[in-house]
């Protein structure tokens, strides 16, 4: 209710101050500059016909599309401004010269729609930037919507993934036991609180990365090789949350889901001093294990999504898949750190 107090006032502004100057022109005279009484009548019927045009023809013909409506409605408004400005006021202001004789209607027309078309231009151009703002508005609510549609998706992936090494290991009684409890609770605080914001610090991400890699670390049991290495020169940084995320989790998925015991996962990520993001991940999986859907996943497909929606034409995703290595590279341009 008070936006839309303040549009329709400010509108109203905005109206206001457009007919002063349209008047303005329309009564300058450098002979004579004085504002006479039958400029302030003629002009004043022309605003009367604005009027009809911005808040009648237009809502009620032009933005539904019956144009033949609104260009028949507006030539007989038209019509009635010449037959009210050449049958009654010329005759009360110029009853010995103007009054006396109906001009061509070509000259009425000059005179009439210039003002009116401008008074109406305008209020026709203020709708459509109002309606731009709005589909604005509207699109980025669904974006948002979307964002939130696809975090959820990203977090009960994981946490199921984890519950079941949980599972497993408490079922051996081992002794990671409690540590994998600590470092999944950590993880777990991280994505419920802090990932709730569009983007979180750099450094915070990078630090769940590497509780995250932790994690998956001890699934491993010493079945393989797992690195991970970053050179981070700007932390002025920031990014959207979970988004790395999901390609080391399909990095660990798909190379635990053989038997092999020469398993090898390289995770590099580097952000410099402009603020380039540059993230590689590359992990090994056997020709005969289930890798269907490496590229195919619902992980890969919402990251994918994810990117478009907030980092459109600033980054630079490739997924390359042969000879048993899976390979991502990723580029992105993030956005500095926004101070609370």
């Amino acid at each position: 209710m008070i936006k839309t107090k303040y549009r329709w006032s400010t509108e109203l502004l905005f109206q206001l101050i457009l007919i002063i100057i349209v008047f303005l022109f329309y009564s300058f005279d450098k002979n004579d500059p004085l504002i006479e009484e039958h400029e302030i009548v003629f002009f004043s019927t022309y605003v009367a016909a604005a009027m009809v045009v911005n808040y009648i023809l237009l809502d009620r013909f032009l933005y539904k599309k019956n144009y033949i409506g609104f260009f028949f409605w507006f030539f007989v408004l038209i019509s009635a401004v010449i037959v009210i400005e050449e049958g009654v006021l010329e005759k009360i202001y110029y009853p010995d010269t103007r009054g006396k004789y109906i001009p061509n209607i070509f000259f009425n027309l000059l005179d009439v729609l210039p003002p009116i078309i401008i008074l109406s231009g305008f209020k026709f151009a203020w709708d459509a930037v109002i309606k731009q703002k709005e589909l604005d508005e509207v699109k980025l609510k669904a974006q948002e919507s979307e964002l939130q549609l696809l975090k959820t998706q990203i977090n009960p992936h994981f946490l199921f993934n984890n519950l079941n090494n949980l599972y497993a290991h408490a079922v051996e009684k081992s002794n990671k036991t409690p540590e994998i409890i600590l470092a999944l609770s950590d993880f777990l605080r991280y994505t419920l609180y802090e990932c709730k914001a569009r983007y979180v610090s750099i450094n915070k991400e990078i630090e769940q990365l590497e509780n995250y890699i932790h994690l998956h670390k001890m699934h491993l049991e010493g079945r393989g090789k797992v690195s991970f290495t970053s050179d981070i020169q700007g932390t002025g940084f920031q990014i959207a949350p979970l988004l790395l995320m999901v390609f080391i989790e399909n990095a660990f998925k798909h190379s635990t889901s053989s038997q092999s015991d020469s398993i090898e996962i390289a995770i590099h990520l580097t952000v410099n001093t402009k603020g380039k993001l540059t993230f590689e991940c590359s992990n090994t999986f056997q020709e005969q294990s289930n890798t269907e859907s490496l590229s195919k996943g619902i992980g890969l497909k919402n990251v994918q999504k994810r990117l478009n929606l907030l980092y459109p034409k600033q980054h630079t995703l490739t997924i390359t898949d042969q000879k048993e290595l899976y390979h991502v590279f990723l580029e992105i341009q993030l956005n500095p750190l926004e101070v609370d």
